[in-house]
């Protein structure tokens, strides 16, 4: 019988051995921690390119290519030149015979030995493979694809959030790097967390190992060498509930570590190149074709303290480039890539908001945007969020304590791929109080794991729920515990009549 991470850990906590060595611990050395992590079963690519490879923000002509040289995965000190020249090349096949591009970046120990090749040239909407080399060594060959132009069909793709390691396995990213139909997917963030029985991270060399060792989960390296990604950053990357404005020196520098090691790990488009660091610009805009707009929000950076009369959670300049998104909107479907919950949630009928670190804890600024949209005629308006480790599907208006408010748009939040969500008998008790308490409210599930894949056409926006049989098993089979539909010029989402009887803790 395998034996994996998620049950190691736990028998470990009951046996008292958390004085043992785990992975990210301090003053451990590289040899130790990499036994410690292989322990709990993570492995990795050949070096140099252990953490893989990676691609994301694609362009009709362009995307980025990433990797990271990091030989000794968990050690703070990488056996490398300071200098390292990486060459690329980009190809139509997966045997990389027939290449279209290519190059060489020198990779930098002043950041992490990482690349971020923007790619330019290519054709839009197409199919690429790519390929990276150093130190006489090739890595493992990345699929990605540009995004298209015009008039569009379909899109397909795939939200993930919230995959704490040591909380489960990654049975869903097994499903999403296998779907060769997909054409991108969206990180929500919480990618790593800060503050584990694993280790805690403070500096930039902790936040480092923290990427690594989660890179050392095969499923995941094979997502992202799979597909294209957008991502954006919640709280766990840096630290829990955490608001970008506020806080001392040390947590300044606590950030940055925090924000630099994301960026070294993750296949991002920055304006502006390495020098946006340490405060990286990552809210921006993308189509596909004629079919999606993709607004990715960044709700950490700029946040005021909560509950206050000017409070923002957008900050001055992002919100003027929201409200212009929303005022000036191409077309298609406007789709917000939201890392935590837009919608009003109270904790029942009467009761107070349930979590203000979410929107909720920025009313009037929640209030003045949903107004702007409602007053710009924005149409065929979702959001997809992540944060709540739950499922919930939600109709979105600019005054939720109004019910004659009119409905805008509608909010799915997925499924966490990993962390732990409320136990059975809370989602039990609190879902039908949920219900009760916000009339917007139009589905929640609290039991399950996964990841929402979105099928969107012309006529029609589908998003299913797709969920593991068992979070402790890599190799677990998933499946559909709710499909959902919104119609074209109709507010309003509906569920599919064929997942009605499935279980939920609550359904309008």
């Amino acid at each position: 019988m395998t034996v994996h991470r998620r049950d190691l850990l736990r028998g470990a906590l009951a046996a008292g051995a958390m004085g043992a060595a785990w992975p990210l611990m301090p003053n451990l050395g590289p040899a130790a921690a990499h036994a410690a992590a292989a322990a709990l079963g993570a492995s990795w690519d050949p070096a140099p390119f252990t953490l893989g490879v990676g691609s994301g923000d694609p362009l009709p002509t362009s995307v980025v290519l990433w990797t990271r040289l990091a030989p000794e995965p968990l050690a703070d000190v990488q056996p490398l030149a300071d200098i390292v020249q990486v060459d690329w090349a980009v190809a139509t096949d997966p045997g990389m015979t027939q290449v279209v591009a290519s190059g060489s970046v020198a990779a930098s120990v002043l950041l992490g030995h990482s690349v971020h090749v923007p790619v330019r040239g290519l054709g839009a909407g197409q199919r690429y493979h790519y390929q990276f080399s150093a130190l006489g060594k090739k890595s493992v060959v990345g699929r990605t694809r540009t995004a298209p132009v015009g008039a569009l069909n379909k899109v397909r793709f795939a939200s993930l959030n919230c995959q704490n390691y040591q909380s489960g396995e990654y049975s869903g990213m097994r499903e999403i790097a296998a779907d060769a139909n997909l054409d991108f997917v969206v990180h929500l963030g919480d990618y790593t967390y800060e503050g584990t029985e694993l280790g805690t991270q403070y500096t930039l060399n902790d936040y480092r190992k923290a990427q690594a060792l989660y890179k050392g989960d095969p499923l995941l390296r094979a997502a992202h060498a799979a597909h294209p990604w957008f991502l954006t950053w919640d709280d766990h990357e840096v630290v829990n509930d955490y608001s970008g404005s506020a806080g001392g020196a040390p947590f300044v520098a606590r950030r940055a570590a925090a924000y630099q090691a994301w960026y070294e790990n993750m296949p991002l488009r920055i304006d502006g190149a390495d020098s946006a660091l340490p405060d990286p610009q990552i809210y921006r805009y993308r189509q596909w074709g004629d079919l999606l707009e993709l607004v990715v929000l960044d709700l950490r950076q700029y946040r005021s303290a909560q509950n206050v009369t000017s409070g923002t959670i957008l900050g001055a300049a992002q919100k003027n480039w929201l409200i212009d998104k929303i005022e000036h909107r191409s077309g298609g479907w406007h789709c917000w890539a939201n890392s935590i919950m837009l919608g009003q949630l109270r904790s029942g009928p009467g009761g107070g908001y349930m979590f203000t670190d979410q929107w909720d804890g920025f009313l009037a600024e929640r209030k003045d945007i949903l107004t702007r949209a409602h007053q710009a005629g924005l149409a065929d308006f979702v959001t997809v969020t992540g944060d709540w480790h739950s499922a919930f599907v939600q109709d979105l208006r600019p005054d939720f304590d109004d019910t004659s408010s009119p409905v805008i748009g509608t909010e799915f939040v997925a499924h966490s791929i990993t962390s732990s969500a409320y136990s059975s008998s809370w989602n039990a008790t609190n879902g039908p109080k949920m219900g009760a308490g916000n009339p917007h409210l139009q589905y929640f599930e609290g039991n399950r794991y996964g990841y929402d894949l979105y099928e969107v056409t012309p006529q029609r926006w589908t998003t299913h729920m797709r969920v593991t049989a068992d979070r402790a098993d890599p190799n677990a089979a998933m499946s559909t515990v709710s499909t959902w539909h919104v119609d074209r010029g109709r507010v309003g989402a509906y569920e599919d009549p064929g997942t009605k009887g499935l279980p939920a803790q609550y359904r309008r």
